[in-house]
C-alpha cells in the first residue's frame, strides 16, 4: 500500500513537470471556412497577376466573415516585388468583413507589387484564414507627357535626326561602318551599313550635316569596303571587323558571303551614287568606287550550279552547307531585283519566278481582319518584310505577276496594327497607339515577333518605319512612344529597340537594322527621296522590267 501511494505521487509529479515544460495553455488555432472571397484595386479585380493598377490604389479585400482587426497589420502585407513591406492604412466596412488597404505613399508607375494575406489573419470568431492569398500586380503607366509639346513636324524631324545619329556618332572609328548594335565594339554589319549610307543621304538633304561632311564620311566607308573588307565572289559577310575588314562569323557555318546583307549594302550605295552626282573629282571618284563594288558582286554565281533560285550563304570553309534558298515572301525582294539588275552577273526571270515566287506559291490572297494579303505567310509575318527591301524599291504603283506591292505592304501593316489592337493574347499595353511586331531584342534574347510569334514585345521601328503606309497610325504611335513612354524609352538615338509593358521591360539597346529603316522610311514618307534615287538607276529600271515589274517610274 505504501509503495502504491509513492508511485501515484511520482506519476502526478511527472505529469505536472511535463505540463510546465510544455509552455502554454493557449489552444491551437481553429481552422474553419474563413476565406478571402475577392480582391479589387479600384475597378480592377485582382487575380494571380493583374495589370494597370493605379499608382494610388484603394485595395479592397472581401472576406467570408468579419476579421479580427488586431491581426491585420501583421498578416496583410504590400511589397514591391516581394521585398520590404510598404506602409499602409487599413479601414473596415460591412461589419469588418471588408478591409480597405491604402498605401501611405503613391506607388511607382509601371512597377510590380505583391499583396499577401497570410494564414496568420484571424476572423473575429478566432478561425484562421484557410490558405495564403497572394496577388501580384503591375501599376499603370504614367500618362503625363514626359517632354514639352512640339509640333508633329518637329517631332518627326527630331526622330530622323536622332536615329541618324546612331550612324554618325555611333559609327566605328576606323571604317565608319555601322556597328551591329550600340554595344558591338569592332563588329560592324554590312546590311546595317547600307541603311546607314541612306541615313547619311537623308542627313545631308535635311541639313543635319553638310554635303562635304557626308561625302567625306562616305569616302571612308566606301574606301574600306572596296580595299579592306573581305569579300567572297564580290559579296560581303553579314559581320565584319570594323578595324581589319576580316569576316566575323555570324554563326559557325555563316562565315562567308551573305547575299541578302550584301543587297542591303548595295541598295544604299547605289542611292549614294545617284545622290552625289557632281562633276568634281571627289564625287566622280566616289561613284567610280561604288560601281567597282556593285559590279563586282557575282549575283548569278549564287545560283549554285545554275539552279533557278538564289542561295543566301556561301562559306570558304563549308561551301553551300547552310543550304538556305532565298524564297519569298520575306525581306529579300531587293536581292532578286539587284541580281536581275547586275550589269555583269544578272539572273533571268526564271530564277525569280521559280525561286523567289516559288512558281506562284508565294501567293496568299486570304483576308485577315478585313484586309486581303496578296503574298506571304498567314497574317503577314514580321513587319521588316515590308521595310528592308522597300527602303529603295518604291511600292507606289508597282506590280508584277503576283501582287500590287503598295497593297501588299500597306495591308501587311494594317493587319499587324489590327492584330495588336485586337490583342487576342490579352497582353497589357497593346493598343492602336502602342503597336508594331517585328524582329527586335526581347527580354533575355532576340526574336522575330509577328502575329504568329507574339511575345508581348513592341518594337518602335515597326510602326515608325511604316510611315509611308500608315501615316496616321504611325504618328499616333510616335506621339505615344515620345510623350508617354519617353522617360523610359527615348535616348540619344531616338527610341530604344523594344519594350514590353506587360513585363515593365525596356531595352537599353540600339540596332543598326532597326534604327536605319526609321530615318529612311520617314524620309520616303515625307519626300520619296530614297525611292527616287534608287529607282533612278538605269540598271535597276532594266532589271525590274526584266522580272516583269511595271510602275510609272519604270517607263
Amino acid at each position: 500500500m505504501k509503495n502504491t501511494l509513492i508511485l501515484g505521487t511520482l506519476i502526478l509529479l511527472a505529469a505536472g513537470c511535463k505540463k510546465s515544460s510544455g509552455g502554454s495553455d493557449t489552444p491551437p488555432p481553429v481552422v474553419g471556412d474563413f476565406t478571402l472571397t475577392s480582391a479589387q484595386a479600384n475597378a480592377i479585380t485582382l487575380t494571380g497577376d493583374s495589370y494597370g493598377v493605379p499608382a494610388s490604389p484603394a485595395i479592397t479585400l472581401h472576406f467570408s466573415a468579419p476579421v479580427n482587426r488586431s491581426t491585420v497589420s501583421s498578416a496583410v502585407s504590400l511589397s514591391a516585388n516581394g521585398g520590404t513591406a510598404l506602409p499602409y492604412t487599413a479601414s473596415f466596412a460591412q461589419s469588418d468583413s471588408v478591409v480597405r488597404i491604402t498605401p501611405t505613399q503613391p506607388l511607382a508607375y509601371l512597377s510590380r507589387y505583391q499583396l499577401v494575406a497570410s494564414i496568420s489573419l484571424k476572423s473575429a470568431a478566432g478561425t484562421v484564414l484557410r490558405t495564403n492569398y497572394t496577388y501580384s500586380f503591375l501599376t499603370s503607366i504614367d500618362s503625363s507627357d514626359k517632354f514639352p509639346a512640339i509640333s508633329d513636324t518637329a517631332l518627326v524631324e527630331k526622330l530622323q535626326r536622332q536615329t541618324f545619329n546612331y550612324f554618325w556618332d555611333g559609327a566605328h572609328p576606323v571604317s565608319k561602318l555601322a556597328r551591329e548594335r550600340s554595344s558591338s565594339g569592332d563588329i560592324v554589319t554590312s546590311g546595317g551599313s547600307g541603311f546607314g549610307v541612306m541615313a547619311i543621304i537623308v542627313a545631308v538633304n535635311r541639313g543635319f550635316i553638310t554635303r562635304a561632311e557626308g561625302l567625306a564620311r562616305l569616302q571612308t566607308m566606301v574606301g574600306f569596303l572596296k580595299n579592306t573588307a573581305q569579300k567572297f565572289h564580290g559579296a560581303f559577310p553579314h559581320w565584319l571587323n570594323g578595324q581589319t575588314g576580316a569576316v566575323v562569323p555570324f554563326s559557325t557555318k555563316d562565315d562567308g558571303a551573305d547575299l541578302v546583307e550584301t543587297s542591303y549594302l548595295v541598295q544604299g550605295l547605289l542611292c549614294a551614287r545617284q545622290y552625289f552626282s557632281g562633276a568634281d573629282a571627289a564625287e566622280t571618284s566616289l561613284r567610280g568606287d561604288i560601281n567597282t563594288i556593285w559590279q563586282g558582286v557575282e549575283w548569278s554565281w549564287f545560283r549554285k550550279n545554275s539552279e533557278n533560285v538564289l542561295y543566301w550563304h556561301w562559306s570558304p570553309n563549308y561551301a553551300w552547307d547552310m543550304n538556305m534558298q532565298i524564297r519569298g515572301w520575306n525581306e529579300a525582294l531587293i536581292t532578286y531585283v539587284l541580281a536581275a539588275s547586275s550589269p555583269g552577273y544578272s539572273i533571268p526571270r526564271a530564277v525569280y519566278d521559280n525561286g523567289w515566287a516559288q512558281n506562284g506559291a508565294i501567293r496568299n490572297n486570304n483576308s485577315y481582319y478585313g484586309y486581303t494579303l496578296p503574298l506571304g505567310p498567314a497574317l503577314g509575318g514580321p513587319l521588316f518584310f515590308s521595310h528592308y527591301s522597300f527602303l529603295g524599291i518604291n511600292p507606289n504603283g508597282l506590280s508584277d505577276a503576283y501582287a500590287n506591292y503598295m497593297t501588299q505592304v500597306t495591308n501587311h501593316t494594317l493587319i499587324n496594327l489590327a492584330y495588336v489592337t485586337a490583342n487576342p493574347k490579352g497582353y497589357y499595353g497593346y493598343s492602336d497607339q502602342s503597336w508594331g511586331l517585328t524582329a527586335s531584342d526581347i527580354p533575355g534574347g532576340y526574336s522575330a515577333s509577328s502575329p504568329t510569334n507574339d511575345l508581348g514585345v513592341i518594337a518602335p521601328t515597326a510602326a515608325l518605319s511604316s510611315f509611308p503606309y500608315t501615316p496616321a497610325a504611325s504618328m499616333k504611335a510616335l506621339r505615344f512612344f515620345y510623350y508617354k513612354l519617353g522617360d523610359r524609352l527615348w535616348g540619344d538615338y531616338g527610341p530604344h529597340d523594344a519594350f514590353s509593358l506587360k513585363d515593365a521591360w525596356f531595352a537599353d539597346s540600339y540596332l543598326a537594322i532597326d534604327q536605319g529603316p526609321i530615318v529612311v522610311m520617314v524620309e520616303n514618307y515625307r519626300t520619296g527621296l530614297l525611292w527616287n534615287l534608287f529607282t533612278s538607276c538605269p540598271e535597276v529600271k532594266t532589271g525590274m522590267r526584266n522580272l516583269g515589274f511595271s510602275a510609272p517610274y519604270l517607263n
